[in-house]
């Protein structure tokens, strides 16, 4: 496994839910962090010199994705990881007569990431053990809700991201993963009521399956790994 002593990893929407918790966890084990989200004021970790700065990052400005990279060498030199987990969540109905909604979660949930490797990919090939960590959605795998075509097509478009970051980085020691977690306990679930036997996970969870990610060596690739909170046929 991969020593996490002076690895410096990026983890967007860090202000948060899993981002917060995979932050969290991220400094406990002693890995050196640059947090973004879009109001870096809002992540509630203090900055300590030569271990952690916020950054803003806003999926939707394409500057920021280079100021973010850019800020992270100017303090640490160097990149290992990045984990994408800012998204956002608005349906997408198939019967509906507007695309608006679609356009939106293209942009966060695709586009922006997309943006944001662009740019770290360089930093990431020079390490020889570069890791990217996607965290989707099970939304991402399979389309539950004709409501829901909109969000998961844009997660099945994020999904086809991290495929492509593998094949591009393969040869220079860039391993990606896609996290896809089923419903979390987070702003976006909040009034979700699951059924009887059914749970939300805490993100601390999903933390953890991130940082398992990051820790792996080269020799072992981990494509995606599903993290369900119900029983599926599927998974």
């Amino acid at each position: 496994m991969l020593d996490a002593k002076n690895r410096v990893i990026m983890v967007s929407g860090a202000n948060r839910g899993i981002g917060l918790a995979t932050a969290e966890l991220l400094i406990k084990k002693g890995y050196l962090v640059s947090l973004a989200a879009r109001n870096p004021d809002e992540i509630p970790i203090q900055n300590e010199v030569g271990k952690i700065i916020k950054c803003k990052w806003d999926a939707k400005q394409k500057t920021t994705s280079r100021d973010w990279i850019n800020e992270t060498l100017s303090i640490f030199n160097k990149l290992d990881g990045v984990v994408m987990n800012a998204g956002v969540e608005l349906g997408g109905d198939l019967d509906g007569d507007t695309e608006e909604e679609f356009d939106e979660m293209f942009e966060v949930n695709f586009k922006g990431p997309l943006r944001l490797v662009r740019e770290t990919l360089p930093a990431l090939r020079k390490t020889g053990s570069g890791r990217i960590v996607n965290v989707v959605s099970l939304a991402g795998k399979r389309p539950r809700k004709s409501k829901m075509l909109g969000y998961s097509a844009s997660k099945f478009a994020a999904m086809s991201l991290t495929n492509a970051i593998r094949l591009s980085g393969w040869d220079d020691g860039v391993r990606a993963t896609s996290v896809c977690p089923g419903m979390v306990k987070t702003r976006m679930t909040e009034e979700v009521v699951v059924p009887d036997g059914h749970f939300k996970m805490e993100p601390e969870v999903i933390a953890q399956t991130i940082a398992y990610a990051l820790s792996l060596p080269n020799s072992a690739a981990v494509a995606e790994i599903l993290v369900n909170s119900r029983l599926e046929d599927m998974f």
